[in-house]
């Protein structure tokens, strides 16, 4: 009797201590390098986002999992909070559930259509000046527009994120958040100067979401999104993508902006990126064109071209270049390396 008693109690105990199981990851980037911006010196730059983050899993039992992350923004050369003015999580801070019913997760993040459309970037994500991500890829769309200047413009303060589980190749994707001030500068839209449209710390006039629905068959892939910030902006977009080699991915990118909420002139900007990746033994080559055009307004186009080498897995030295003409062209070349730990 009692050697069946401890033997259960050891089997209850392992049970536990399986279910408990937890995985904690410290990551990060470092990117540094120099660049040359029309009518600017030389200066220490970056070409991607450096990072600083930690991510866990926890096993719960019964296929739920406990999951966190919290990712901080720095500066290269100073070490400073990215920016100066963002968050110290500036990244994410997100803590959630995981399971069979897909992923919830409350916090800081991107939001559930700016994520996604990161996949049919030509520059696959990054943040440098070369890629489109937060400008044409959208058609110049800001998903926190009452955050202080300097913010970035692709995520949700005080929200709640939801991601479905693929089925069969399709996957879903959904984000809210609250319509509180976050501290921002106050925003004329149709008002005046004396009395603007959204005053300095003001609330929002809508509660802000964002969705997203992916699909993925071989060598085909496709996004459609649609979000409306809390001055209630609007952008739709599709976004596919297409693996016409081992070697050659190919991407088409096409959005709509509509501002009309909080702007009476040039209210609605249509955008459309082509790109290009070329992968070549180590190397991979960078292609993008695009152009972005306010109604009624000038128009923007771009176009980059970069080459990024694999010293390792984790380490690539790149080269990259664009030039982005509107009224007035500007040009940018950049180098320097990138490092993932």
């Amino acid at each position: 009797m009692k050697k069946i008693l401890f033997s259960s109690l050891a089997l209850a105990l392992a049970a536990g201590a399986h279910a408990q199981q937890s995985n904690v990851t410290v990551y990060g980037t470092i990117d540094a390098g120099f660049a040359k911006v029309t009518d600017k010196t030389t200066a220490i730059a970056k070409g991607d986002s450096n990072r600083l983050g930690v991510r866990g899993v926890e096993d719960l039992g019964g296929g739920l999992k406990a999951v966190f992350q919290m990712e901080m923004r720095f500066e290269p050369d100073t070490g400073t909070v990215e920016s100066g003015s963002r968050p110290l999580f500036q990244g994410q801070t997100r803590v959630g559930l995981q399971g069979d019913f897909g992923q919830i997760r409350i916090g800081r993040g991107v939001t559930a259509y700016l994520d996604a459309k990161d996949a049919f970037d030509p520059w696959n994500g990054v943040s440098s000046t070369a890629g489109f991500k937060g400008d044409l890829q959208v058609a110049g769309y800001n998903a926190q527009p009452l955050d202080p200047a300097g913010s970035s413009n692709d995520r949700f303060n005080n929200g709640l994120w939801y991601n479905s589980p693929t089925v069969q190749g399709f996957q879903f994707s959904a984000a809210i958040a609250s319509k509180e001030s976050n501290g921002g500068a106050a925003i004329v839209g149709r008002g005046t100067a004396a009395a603007p449209q959204f005053p300095a710390n003001s609330q929002a006039s809508a509660l802000p979401f964002s969705l997203a629905a992916g699909w993925k068959s071989g060598d085909f892939s496709a996004l459609l999104g649609y979000e409306r910030n809390a001055i209630q902006t609007k952008v739709w977009g599709l976004h596919l993508g297409w693996q016409a080699l081992p070697e050659l991915k190919l991407t088409a990118n096409y959005a709509k902006q509509d501002q009309n909420h909080s702007k009476a002139l040039n209210s609605v900007t249509t955008a459309w990126v082509l790109g290009a990746n070329y992968s070549v033994g180590a190397g991979k080559i960078l292609f993008g064109y695009g152009q972005k055009k306010p109604d009624g307004a000038v128009s923007t186009k771009q176009t980059s071209l970069g080459y990024h080498h694999s010293l390792s897995k984790r380490t690539y030295v790149y080269v990259e270049a664009s030039n982005k003409a509107a009224a007035t062209s500007v040009r940018f070349f950049g180098a320097g390396v990138n490092h993932k730990f």
